[in-house]
């Protein structure tokens, strides 16, 4: 029995070896490495990624500065025509018919007792956003918000509800200023330069979207000076940020938690976010809400022309370097421009010394200048550089009544002769003042430049003409002058315009 035990052990320590070289990973059979268990490579590991931007420390402290703004406001009933839309279709019902019930509700339509048509005023409410510029209570929205409203009432981040009242607004850009009496100091931000603002800067947008409520959204700077055909003061910032209705008024802060710029429009096919959204630039928005404090209103500088962008052509027609500056007519009107001496098709090209680059460029201008100001304007005139002082009128207080000269009677006179070259057949106006553009060939650089049968010319190259020999006359000058486009000024019942040709096709 001992001798028969004495293999087992044996055996069993075998295994027990074999085990443990199987489980260090091989054993020797024949002289080979045999593997038991699979070996594994090494899970994937990377190091730390840089940390991408957190906004949350930012949101913590503007939010309580950023409010939903609610307006109540009272839609007029339709007027009563004698045949009212919300008139009962059961009105003609026997007062005894068992329907009659369902509408004979006092004060409805169709009741007895009340009048026929007459409808009570409803109320609708409408929703935005806006922020504290101040301890004290004053904040900032839109004035497409707040415009119609009778009631304000504004929402903080923690739910709290204050009235507000409307200290004043800016339908030009559409800014607004609001006022919260109450016996507390609140959250304000301040204002950022929107001048450093580059193409590709991180913004942060809170606002109150759909009525939602305190909402952030954040995208970068997608470009500036964006001009969307609100008006001359269109400049705005374009950020990719997911702003939806109800944005309107909320702030954008660059990353010091500072405004540099103000929710005001997005485009959108379908009303929604797409990534594209418009902001009113700081700059903008400060100066027109210190007015709004201090006056209750804006009050802009007038200089009362009407003006055109410089196209190259119109440079190399009056000899100008650089198509920079705003051409200008005037109206018929006296203006603060025609008081001082400047004439139409003078080229404006600086502001107190400072040069100007577009027609939008001098409105604004002009506009952030007070009534009554003085201000150097520098015309491109006959070849050479003037200074004109103009003392500017007040904008707000403008009448702009429709001149009375837009139904001229346009019947294409007797006996047209043809402008060779540039496929324009004109006419003395029968008034005695410029030639009338009676056919023009559709293939010409004319027809190309947007010249058109109706359009007077006034002058050519600031020259008045009053026949087809003047016009061919200045063209001549303009040739000799070395010049290689000559400057029609056109006028089509109460507009002016210009356009530039060039000599080389005539």
């Amino acid at each position: 029995m001992q001798q028969d035990n004495q293999p087992r052990t044996m055996r069993s320590r075998l295994f027990a070896g074999t085990l443990a070289a199987g489980v260090a990973g091989a054993a020797l059979a024949g002289g080979m490495a045999v593997n038991t268990l699979p070996v594994f490579a090494e899970p994937v590991r990377v190091d730390a990624p840089q940390q991408l931007p957190s906004f949350a420390d930012l949101v913590e402290k503007v939010s309580p500065a950023v409010v939903s703004v609610r307006v109540d406001e009272t839609m007029k009933p339709a007027a009563d025509d004698g045949d009212d839309q919300m008139q009962s279709p059961f009105g003609n019902l026997p007062e005894d018919h068992p329907l009659r019930r369902f509408f004979d509700i006092p004060g409805a339509p169709g009741f007895p007792g009340t009048p026929r048509g007459r409808q009570m005023p409803r109320h609708g409410v409408a929703q935005g956003s806006g922020f504290f510029i101040s301890e004290d209570g004053y904040l900032v929205t839109n004035n497409h918000v707040v415009d119609g409203g009778s009631n304000y009432t504004v929402v903080m981040d923690d739910g709290t509800e204050h009235k507000a009242k409307l200290i004043g607004s800016d339908q030009r850009t559409d800014l607004a200023l609001l006022k919260v009496d109450a016996d507390q100091k609140f959250t304000y931000v301040g204002w950022g330069d929107d001048s450093k603002v580059r193409v590709g800067d991180w913004v942060v947008a809170v606002g109150n979207p759909f009525g939602l409520g305190g909402t952030v959204t954040a995208g970068i700077v997608s470009a500036n000076g964006r001009d969307i055909g609100a008006g001359p003061y269109d400049d705005f910032l374009q950020i990719d940020a997911a702003v939806n209705r109800g944005n309107s008024g909320g702030p954008d802060f660059n990353l010091n938690g500072e405004v540099v710029g103000i929710n005001t429009a997005i485009f959108s096919p379908s009303g929604g976010n797409v990534g594209i959204a418009f902001a009113i630039p700081a700059s903008v928005a400060r100066d027109v809400i210190q007015s709004l404090k201090e006056h209750g209103s804006v009050e802009r500088g007038w200089l009362g022309v009407q003006i055109a962008p410089v196209t190259d052509d119109i440079a190399e027609a009056v000899g100008l370097a650089d198509a920079n500056g705003a051409i200008v007519t005037l109206p018929d009107n006296e203006t603060p421009a025609s008081k001082s001496g400047i004439q139409t098709g003078d080229v404006i090209t600086a502001v107190n010394g400072e040069t100007i680059k577009s027609p939008r460029e001098l409105a604004r201008m002009i506009g952030n200048e007070r009534p009554g100001t003085k201000v150097d304007i520098t015309v491109w005139r006959n070849n050479k550089a003037e200074t004109i002082d103009v003392t500017l009128g007040n904008l707000s207080a403008l009448d702009e009544a429709a001149s009375a000269n837009g139904g001229q009677d346009r019947r294409v006179p007797t006996n047209p002769s043809s402008l060779s070259g540039y496929g324009l057949t004109l006419t003395p106006s029968e008034d005695g003042q410029g030639v009338v553009v009676t056919d023009i060939d559709p293939d010409s650089t004319a027809a190309e430049k947007g010249m058109q049968p109706g359009d007077v010319i006034v002058s050519v190259n600031g020259k008045s003409v009053q026949s087809r020999g003047d016009v061919s006359q200045a063209l001549s000058d303009a040739a000799r002058s070395g010049r290689k486009a000559a400057l029609f000024q056109l006028r089509q019942g109460d507009q002016n315009r210009f356009v530039a040709l060039p000599l080389s096709k005539s």
